[in-house]
This record gives C-alpha cells, structure tokens and sequence, in this order.
C-alpha cells in the first residue's frame, strides 16, 4: 500500500505499483538573498521541471500532476522560501517529512545558507527589499534566519554561496545534479584558507599548515598551488609523503563505507593559511590520486581568486546571485 502523509493524496499509486522509477523532487529553500532563484535556473538548465514558490499546501497535487502524466525521467525542484504563501517552517516541515514518505519521488531538500555580512551587502548594494518586514535590513535578517535555520537541519544537502560567483554556484549546482545514476556519490575535493574561515560544507576537513610554507619564498608567493615549483617545493616537505599517503589510504577506505552508508555527497576539505600555495597542491594531488583509484572527484579551489586579503567584491558580482 502506498504511503499516505498528512499532506497526500492517494489518487496515484507509487512506483512500486506502477513499475516506474519514482520522480526526483529537489526542494528548494534557504535564506533569502542566498541564491534561489539562480539555483532554480541552474536546476532548469540541468534539465529540472521548476516551480518557485507554489503554496505549500499544493505541493502533493503539483507533484501528483507530475507522476500522472507517466513521463519517464522527468525531475522536479521547487523553490520554498518565506516568500512561499502561508509558509511557516512547521508547515514545511511536514509537508517535507510527507513527500519523503512516498514510494512514487525520490526527495532532495537542498537548504541555501549564506553569512549575514554578504546578505547585508547584497541587499545593500541591490537596493532590494527584504521580504521580512523590519526596522533594518539587519533585524530582517536575523528575524528570517531565527525561523527558517531548523530547516537546515533538515537538509540533505547544505550550500553556502557566500564566496560563490553566480558561474561557480551554477557549477556547484551542475555537479551535484546534472548527471545522477541515483548510485553514485559525488565527491569534492576543496581548498581554502582557515583566514577566511572553514567551510561548513565540508564533511572531512584536515589542515595542511604543517607542510613549508611558499609564501616565506619571494620566487614562489605570486605563484599557487597549480604551479608544477610550487607543488614540487609543497611535496618536498618533511614527512609530506608518510602523511599523504595516509591521508589518501584513510579516503580510499572511508569513501566506500560513505556510500555504503547511502551518503550522495562528500566534500573533503583542505585548509592552509591562505587557500594559495600549500591546500591547493595537496588538493590537485587527492583529485589525481582518487581519480586513479576509479573516482571522477571535483577539484575545488575556494579562496585561491583572492588574491588580496581585503580585497572587496564587485557591486556586480556580490548582487549577481539572485534570491
């Protein structure tokens, strides 16, 4: 018998009765300014049917619609956020916990975070309006992300698009979603630089400052990661092949158990001072190496654009993720 939530209707049976695969759902939600409409459009260019914003109480019949027409492969993301008419996050929620009890989807929620300090700025320097009413921009803030944040922990999948440019969000976004097998894990392999903070995506993070720094040598600090002398100076380190080749042992084990586990996405991260010189060398080294041991990892370079510590963003390019 098909499961039933609060929120379903039983008018189409699951995939288990019908024989089809069931239909891919991304549910997509986070606070506002952090990228939903542009992760929306770079879902439709994966190929995703999109809806942005229907009220939540619609979700089950938009999704029935969906599983009645007896398309194959067809997938679908819909955008929910405080915008969302009647949206409260228990309301959410529920409905999330629902969808996820249907044989007939396969349920992504996909939560878009964001610091406070870009979100400032985005709205800032984009003159747009909040969609919570307050006082400031600031007290918006703070009042949405009090009530939307235990969706977070909801989440399947977590992104922040502080530092991401809108072509590395939809990068980021196309990675994860344009080819799925439903099997498969995708792995990230990113650098960055602890002066700008860990990432919160990251699901193993091992720090990399004990290697000899370049940066301390004047023919080397214009240079990064990528450069064969600057590899060659980082792996030259005392100790950098025992504790490499540990590092890659400990991931060529622990990334079948991930799987095993029914993980789709694994982010290690790799931190040095700056995200220059030392994260980004052993970061092209893991990528080689995984991809020598059968996987197809993404080689990610967070911080390595920055090349001045207080350099600020562009007004075009902080408001080029839209909300």
């Amino acid at each position: 018998m098909t499961k039933t939530g609060p929120f379903q209707s039983d008018a189409f049976p699951g995939s288990a009765l019908t024989g089809r695969p069931p239909i891919r759902l991304v549910l997509v939600t986070g606070v506002s300014g952090a990228g939903k409409t542009s992760t929306l459009g770079a879902l439709a260019d994966c190929g995703f049917e999109t809806v942005d914003n229907p009220p939540i109480r619609l979700l089950h019949a938009i999704m029935d619609d969906f599983v009645g027409s007896g398309a194959r492969g067809v997938r679908v993301a819909i955008g929910v956020d405080e915008r969302t008419n009647g949206f409260s996050t228990r309301l959410f929620a529920d409905a999330v916990s629902s969808l996820r009890e249907r044989a007939d989807l396969d349920v992504t929620l996909l939560f878009l975070d964001c610091t406070d300090d870009t979100l400032l700025r985005r709205f800032t320097e984009t003159r747009r309006r909040h969609p919570i009413s307050g006082d400031t921009v600031e007290a918006a803030l703070a009042m949405e992300r009090s009530v939307i944040e235990p969706l977070k922990e909801k989440a399947d999948i977590s992104v922040d698009t502080s530092d991401l440019s809108l072509t590395e969000l939809r990068r980021e976004i196309q990675e994860r979603f344009a080819e799925e097998d439903g099997e498969s894990m995708s792995i990230t392999i990113l650098s960055f630089g602890f002066k700008r903070g860990a990432p919160r995506e990251a699901d193993i993070m091992f720090d990399v400052r004990f290697l000899a720094n370049p940066y301390w040598n004047p023919n080397l600090r214009s240079s990064t990661g990528l450069d064969p002398e600057v590899d060659s100076f980082v792996s030259s380190s005392p100790g950098f092949d025992e504790v490499f080749n540990s590092l890659a042992t400990l991931l060529r084990e622990v990334i079948p158990l991930y799987r095993r586990e029914g993980k789709s996405y694994l982010t290690v991260a790799i931190g040095c001072t700056g995200g220059k010189h030392r994260s980004v060398a052993v970061s092209e080294r893991l990528g080689a190496m995984l991809r020598g041991a059968g996987y197809a990892p993404t080689v990610r370079h967070r911080d390595l654009r920055k090349t001045a510590p207080n350099r600020p963003r562009s007004a075009a390019l902080a408001g080029a993720i839209s909300a």
